[in-house]
């Protein structure tokens, strides 16, 4: 199963995603597709983004047994731990934050 989640997308790339996928609910994908389709509709998802945010999940190999793709300005960062994908939430105010002793 493939998981595309969107926000503030263009129209015309909600409906590319229909064409291979159901969406549940409005900004949800979900579908069974090849790694051909998925890699192809990623990269249209990718390209035109513009100020929205995606997130792609898909079955892989791993300790978690997904993959987690993400793009777009209003993104969030995934961070590798150890081999788990998390999430930094805010990844620049915690850079610049710092420690009062």
């Amino acid at each position: 199963m493939t998981v595309i989640a969107t926000t503030a997308v263009p129209d015309h790339l909600r409906g590319a995603l229909t064409r291979w996928m159901i969406e549940p609910m409005p900004g949800l994908y979900a579908g069974t597709l090849s790694a051909r389709v998925r890699e192809e509709l990623w990269s249209a998802v990718t390209a035109t983004i513009g100020d929205g945010a995606a997130v792609l999940l898909h079955p892989d190999d791993n300790e978690q047994g997904f993959t987690l793709h993400t793009a777009g300005e209003r993104r969030r960062v995934p961070i590798d731990l150890d081999g788990l994908t998390l999430i930094a939430l805010n990844p620049t105010e915690t850079d610049n934050e710092t420690v009062n002793p």
